[in-house]
């Protein structure tokens, strides 16, 4: 719960930084897609990672049965994200970073609906 909820807030924070145009990257890495602004980025970071890491966390905190699966979704769609900024922003460790919070989450998540830890109310 309290990683995806820390993902949420860094998905919300980022969206807003790039919807805001405050530490964002150059507008010309978006030139070849014909954007002109960082806003529909901002909208698919936070489409694809404040939401589903908000709705993962909400349902960790509800002991939902279908939490491992939706932590699981939130990591897929983090993945994503990184994945997709790689060839606009170029690599960078905060990439890495949150790469490897998506495996090591998605990776718990499997776990924990395999091996039955996960007691859902």
């Amino acid at each position: 719960m309290a990683v995806e909820s820390a993902l949420a807030v860094s998905g919300l924070a980022g969206a807003i930084q790039l919807w805001e145009g405050t530490y964002a990257p150059p507008i010309a890495n978006l030139e070849p897609l014909g954007l002109d602004t960082w806003r529909l980025p901002a909208v698919w970071l936070f489409s694809s990672v404040a939401v589903p890491s908000s709705i993962a966390a909400l349902a960790a905190l509800r002991r939902r049965r279908a939490a491992p699966e939706l932590v699981l979704a939130a990591s897929g769609l983090l993945l994503v994200e990184v994945t997709v900024q790689i060839p606009f922003v170029g690599p960078s460790a905060l990439q890495a970073v949150f790469g490897g919070v998506a495996v090591t989450m998605g990776t718990l998540a499997v776990v924990a609906r395999r091996s039955g830890r996960w007691h859902a109310r």
